[in-house]
């Protein structure tokens, strides 16, 4: 709800759009008094509607806030600190779950300290969808899709018991059922509205831009549709929930010009993969981009959502654009009502939110530029998502990167009861996956019609490869359906598998048990060829080591041709039915046979079919029988949802805090940690602290289900904190896994924390470049907190998991002065001590004292990202979470 204040800039006006009239803030108001604004890039006119709104409604916003972003056109550059408050939240299950924990336990933790339990529920609207715990156990045959779901509901019924709770306890709070979609693309389709609108005080209809922050990080998806949303912490979402603002610096806006015109043959999946490179290149972390240009005209609402989506992948906050007749287009195709069409024109149009073409550029903080026309099919791999590769040079690509994992004799060996063999870079996985590009109907009606063609030359998939198609939407069945194209998909095995993120979060399922041994025992390298936005090690299946992102047609592609050491120019991709060799160009659609199909496939009354009831769910949800109540009734031998610890022994003064004395590391780690590599979603091994955990209390190993879907339970994910079978603890040179060093003893890192605190001993982890990259997944923080582990020193941190580690009171540090671990000669055997931090300062620089083994100490200079003051009040209270409890129990 809008509250009305006393606005001192007088910029509230009114806007008629048909027989309604709607209160706004206007930015031509505000420009009388602060200067032209005209040429501020669109997400920034974002923020500055936000500033002017909420300084109406008595919020904490100054004057000053707000000219300091009419300012930031003279010098573009990080800036003051403003609070900025979205209009609403979305959560996925893997994340959301936690989300729903923590505002149980803060519903108990406040019903203590004596506050109104009733003051613990979310302010606005949130939107949690379940899209993370369907995995790909069926596959490759016609009831794969309703086998998987029973599987999902089987292993899950626990958490979506809690789930339905909340949905009825908690207000404000909206749970769409399993098997609906990937909650980017049920956002981007149902849920968002490019212009909000909501009731005040005065009892008048406000209208402003609808905004987001989401516990996923490709909540940036959204952008593509005029919508400012990235992706955050859970815990800051959910102070984001409470009312607390997101407190943040203003940030520096990256220009991304496109002209021409994508060429014939290539996708949508080759352009983002093409500018992930080219902003990782530029850097981009912590900033916003921003596209615009005359190749925009060219592109369609989805194509535009691809890009945004991958966001994270080029480190950039979000990727937005602003508001034109493709966005209507896509609003009235979707299902919206065509009053709220008029709306978001009007709206667009009347605050300069409208790209018109041939207007000036905006003032940016840089620019980058592309022709279209240049990009080339390509793939992105075989470990990050930024290593862009032609589509020519893979092989060339692969036996360069992966050649010190295998011999190369490039060595086949037999499958046991099988009659084919395996080798060094075959595809094992070839997943349809994600939300990044099973939203973009291009590209999913492209792999149709290359399966289409490859069906009617009799080919087939290599024995070896698990094949899989995950639609982001029910709606990619009606239109697949429609075209001709799903009898195809399903004679080639990629069947229906489910309606979630699947493959692309870990989620491949096993591969047959006769390929897992072959690889494993081996020493194969095998791949997988998906079309997602990660690609990280460990991620995708722990049986394969080179993971490439593709365009969905690719991704069929190399399920037929079932290797990656061989490229698709000038050998085969199979043998017809007629015995003749099939290429790649063969089966290729044109761009103007998509385009056909797609606009016969793909209507409105399809959208509006599918969302008419989103959240009522099929027959599994609807018989979960849960009533409300004020607080949640814990269940003690529950191995998925606990009563978190955060909270013990809280009062209303948060204790001073103390200084860093003494600390020792729990890993030294190199460059380009992930969140997958802290903080794993993937399968849960038997003989690590998580499994013997769950084992111990009487789960069997076919049960253990995976480490997202039991982010419910602390006792789970803190064991399973830096428990990542890729990860290399440099502590432990030569040993994979979440290893590390007690005194002389090698031993699992959890096991070793738990030794640590046992002494009293504090703990560092120390790394490298871009720490915390990936999934915005707040377990990375609070695993590592839970672990005893009080700073992290690295050169640098990627945006959300900073964010989360002083969310947990996990104090974030970074080298400076050129100064690495391997510079300083760090290693497992030093004693770290940090001091004043009672008394520290956002961004100031702090001493660290190292004390070596045989008794010398110096010291180096890091800089303390805290970046702002909000930011330090929640350290000082020890947390995000207790912040908040504290202010609200007041």
């Amino acid at each position: 709800m809008t509250q009305v204040g006393n606005n001192s800039l007088d910029t509230r006006s009114t806007l008629s759009v048909g027989s309604k009239t709607y209160a706004y803030y206007s930015l031509a108001k505000a420009a009388e008094k602060i200067g032209d604004v005209s040429r501020l890039p669109f997400s920034m006119k974002v923020l500055l509607e936000n500033l002017l709104r909420f300084e109406d409604a008595g919020f904490t916003v100054s004057v000053g806030d707000i000219q300091a972003i009419a300012d930031w056109q003279k010098n573009p550059t990080t800036g003051k600190e403003i609070q900025y408050r979205p209009a609403r939240v979305l959560l996925q299950d893997f994340t959301g779950v936690p989300c729903v924990v923590d505002l149980a336990a803060m519903r108990d933790a406040i019903a203590t300290l004596g506050g109104d339990t009733s003051k613990i529920n979310p302010q606005v609207p949130v939107n949690l969808v379940i899209d993370h715990s369907v995995m790909v156990d069926e596959f490759g045959h016609p009831r794969a899709f309703e086998q998987n779901m029973e599987i999902e509901y089987e292993r899950n019924m626990e958490r979506y018991d809690f789930l339905k709770w909340g949905s009825k306890s908690l207000d404000n709070f909206y749970a769409v059922p399993p098997g609906t979609g990937i909650c980017h693309q049920v956002n981007l389709e149902n849920i968002a509205r490019a212009v909000w609108s909501s009731t005040d005080q005065n009892g008048d209809e406000v209208a402003y831009p609808d905004t987001c922050v989401g516990t996923d990080s490709h909540t940036t998806m959204v952008n593509g549709l005029g919508v400012l949303g990235w992706g955050v912490g859970g815990i800051e979402a959910e102070a984001a929930m409470l009312g607390q603002p997101v407190s943040m610096l203003i940030p520096e806006v990256v220009g991304f010009k496109f002209t021409g015109e994508l060429k014939e043959g290539v996708t949508a999946t080759d352009l983002v993969l093409t500018c992930t490179s080219m902003l990782r290149k530029h850097g981009v972390v912590g900033r916003f981009v921003e596209y615009f240009g005359p190749g925009l005209a060219s592109l369609s609402l989805a194509d535009r959502a691809t890009l945004a989506n991958m966001a994270p992948e080029y480190g950039a906050t979000c990727g937005f654009f602003g508001i034109d007749d493709k966005t209507l287009d896509y609003l009235r195709l979707t299902g919206r009502e065509e009053e709220q069409i008029a709306l978001v024109e009007a709206y667009a149009k009347e605050q300069g939110f409208w790209m018109h073409p041939g207007a000036e550029d905006p003032v940016f903080s840089s620019t980058l530029e592309l022709d279209l026309a240049t990009v080339v099919p390509s793939l992105a791999g075989p470990k990050r998502p930024q290593d862009w590769v032609a589509l020519p040079d893979v092989d060339d690509v692969f036996n360069k990167d992966m050649a010190e994992l295998y011999k190369k004799s490039a060595q086949r060996v037999a499958v046991e009861g099988e009659d084919f063999d395996i080798g060094d870079g075959d595809v094992m996985i070839a997943a349809i996956t994600s939300c990044t590009n099973t939203s973009n109907p291009s590209v999913l009606v492209a792999a149709g019609l290359v399966a289409k063609k490859a069906d009617e030359l009799g080919l087939k998939p290599k024995p070896w490869v698990k094949t899989s198609l995950a639609p982001g939407s029910q709606v990619v069945t009606d239109y697949l359906n429609k075209a001709g194209l799903q009898t195809h998909l399903d004679n080639i095995g990629f069947n229906l598998v489910g309606y979630g993120c699947t493959t692309c979060i870990g989620n491949s399922g096993p591969l047959a048990e006769p390929i897992s041994k072959a690889i494993n025992e081996n020493g194969l390298v095998a791949s997988a060829v998906i079309s997602g936005n990660r690609n990280f090690e460990g991620r995708v299946s722990p049986d394969v080591r080179a993971n490439f992102l593709a365009s969905p047609p690719l991704v069929v592609a190399y399920a037929l041709k079932g290797t990656v050491v061989e490229d698709f120019v000038t050998t085969p991709i199979g043998t017809g039915k007629d015995g003749q060799d099939v290429f790649l160009r063969d089966i290729w659609p044109s761009n103007l046979e998509v385009a056909d199909l797609m606009s016969a496939a793909v209507d409105r009354p399809m959208f509006q079919a599918r969302y008419a009831d989103v959240y009522k769910g099929d027959e599994h949800w609807q018989a979960i029988n849960v009533t409300g109540s004020e607080t949640y009734s814990w269940r003690a031998d529950s191995t998925y949802v606990a009563n978190p610890p955060y909270f013990e022994g809280m009062s209303m003064t948060p204790p001073p805090v103390t200084d860093i004395v003494g600390a020792k590391p729990l890993a030294i780690l190199g460059d380009s940690i992930t969140t997958d590599h802290i903080s794993p979603a993937g399968s849960i091994k038997a003989d690590s602290p998580a499994g013997r955990w769950l084992t111990e209390h009487g789960v069997e190993k076919r049960d253990f289900n995976s480490y997202g879907s039991r982010r419910g339970h602390h006792e789970v994910m803190m064991r399973g904190t830096f428990a990542n079978i890729r990860i290399r603890n440099e502590m432990v040179p030569g040993i994979e896994g979440g290893m590390t060093r007690y005194g002389g003893e090698v031993m699992a890192i959890y096991d070793a924390a738990q030794k640590h605190k046992a002494d009293n001993t504090p703990l560092v982890v120390i790394g490298g470049k871009e720490y915390g990259t990936g999934s915005s997944r707040d377990w990375a923080a609070k695993g590592t907190v839970l672990l005893g582990v009080r700073a992290v020193i690295v050169e640098s941190f990627e945006r959300i998991h900073r964010s989360n580690l002083v969310g947990m009171g996990v104090l974030p540090l970074m080298f400076k002065n050129g100064d690495t671990r391997q510079s300083l000669k760090l290693t497992g055997d030093d004693q770290f001590t940090i001091r004043g931090l009672a008394d520290i300062k956002p961004l100031q620089d702090v001493e660290v004292e190292v004390t070596r083994p045989n008794g010398e100490t110096f010291t180096f200079t890091a800089q303390c990202r805290i970046d702002t003051a909000n930011e330090f009040e929640y350290y000082q209270n020890g947390g995000i979470l207790q912040y908040v409890l504290r202010k609200l129990a007041a």
